[in-house]
């Protein structure tokens, strides 16, 4: 079977990034990442993919007068690089209806909370906050409207009473690196349907198959 050809779009360090270029140099994992995307000239994601011999391109919307020209752009770096599929790792650009409409179930994002709940920016903060007991992260495909779409895969962690948000973020984070392979995977190899907005995975009785027990 072919693998599933993929461009990552990134504009920070891309430590998700890490994570898949990890998992793709598994020869029996089914996705390869053709392409590495920053709108940051300086991203350092951009040499993690160099130093795996991955091509990159720099689309840096700075360069364009309005959302749609520099998507225009980065529609033609994509597609030009022959992938099929683009994951958004650390992407800090707001994308159009048009542009993820055209990209529809072909799109994954990650996200650091247990969605639909703190969708936005300053998530840690607003956990501890809020007082909730538990967080964690998502990995779905992406909507038009913002850290909106089906589930594909979640991960739970809990939220101790001493937390600070650089304390929940690295617990977090550490969980993003395995569900995102994970989540990659799991459509690569075609187990995953959206019926009716909602994620069905072939051999798996719920979408939620990276749940952590909140008690470990």
């Amino acid at each position: 079977m072919a693998k599933l050809k993929v461009s990552v779009l990134v504009s920070g360090s891309g430590s998700n990034l890490q994570a898949l270029i990890d998992a793709c140099a598994d020869a029996a994992f089914p996705a390869e990442i053709v392409q590495v995307v920053s709108n940051v000239p300086d991203a350092y994601g951009l040499t993690r993919a160099e130093q795996a011999g991955i091509p990159t391109a720099i689309v840096n919307h700075k360069d364009f007068d309005g959302r749609e020209s520099f998507e225009d752009a980065l529609q033609k770096t994509i597609e030009g690089s022959g992938a099929e599929f683009v994951c958004l790792a650390g992407f800090m650009r707001l994308l159009t209806d048009g542009f993820v409409n055209h990209w529809t179930d072909r799109l994954i994002n990650i996200h650091p909370s247990l969605l639909p709940a703190f969708k936005g920016l300053h998530i840690h903060e607003r956990v501890i906050e809020f007082g909730a007991r538990f967080s964690g992260c998502t990995v779905h495909f992406v909507r038009p409207a913002m850290d909106d779409g089906p589930i594909i895969v979640q991960a739970a962690v809990p939220v101790y009473g001493n937390d600070t948000p650089d304390d929940l973020a690295k617990r977090v984070l550490a969980e993003e690196h395995k569900i995102y392979p994970l989540a990659l995977k799991l459509v690569a190899e075609g187990r995953t349907k959206v019926i009716d907005e909602r994620v069905e995975i072939a051999g798996m009785d719920s979408p939620s198959i990276a749940l952590n027990n909140p008690q470990s």
